[in-house]
């Protein structure tokens, strides 16, 4: 299937996460959408900087920069960990949370940045453990542009509820998933297989959403 919005019937992808790729290009493959997904850096476009203050004006950023600088209509995505009682934080800096620690400055490795970014939540959590459960939504938000300029982007956005565990469980995943915990499936989202999560998560949702957004507009 074709669509008008993708008169080449090409997409940039305003990432370079080797996994967003493929799963990206799994869902229009079995959606039937005959569109090319070009990861930004086989263009040569370097990140934009995300200098917004919500997931949908940092998703519309990067798409608007991937779109501007290819000619050709762009995808991005911007997703976090939203905590109730910390006001949501840390949100958008969910993957720079702990960016201020000396261990997440002097870390390489995306693993041992993500342990520093779970012990900081799990720190700024420990008041409240006496008034269980604590709150949290993964948080998705997708946003395609037809141009740069684009004045009706189409916005897709997919929420995961959960609860913050006080200790981390699982080995699978990253982030911020072994201390995320799904009381539908009673497992961590390091505890989750692959095909669970891929139909649950916050980014599953967000991309079941544009897909349906994409074939009420073929």
């Amino acid at each position: 299937m074709t669509l008008p919005i993708f008169p080449q019937n090409q997409l940039v992808l305003a990432s370079n996460n080797a996994g967003k790729l493929a799963e990206l290009r799994h869902m229009f493959a079995q959606a039937g959408l005959d569109i090319e997904v070009i990861a930004q850096a086989d263009l040569g476009i370097d990140d934009a900087i995300e200098d917004g203050k919500s997931f949908i004006e940092n998703a519309l950023i990067k798409a608007r920069h991937a779109s501007a600088i290819s000619g050709l209509p762009a995808l991005a995505d911007d997703s976090g960990l939203c905590v109730d009682v910390l006001g949501g934080s840390p949100g958008i800096y969910s993957a720079r949370f702990a960016a201020d620690t000396p261990t997440f400055q002097q870390a390489s490795a995306r693993a041992d940045k993500d342990h520093a970014n779970n012990q900081k939540l799990l720190t700024q959590l420990a008041p409240y453990r006496d008034n269980p459960p604590i709150c949290a939504q993964f948080v998705c938000v997708l946003a395609l542009v037809r141009h740069a300029d684009d004045p009706l982007p189409i916005i897709a956005q997919g929420l995961w509820q959960g609860q913050i565990l006080p200790t981390p469980q699982g080995e699978h995943g990253f982030g911020y998933d072994p201390l995320f915990w799904s009381p539908e499936h009673a497992k961590s989202a390091a505890e989750l297989g692959s095909a669970v999560k891929n139909r649950v998560s916050h980014r599953a949702q967000a991309l079941q959403q544009l897909l349906s957004q994409l074939k009420n507009d073929a």
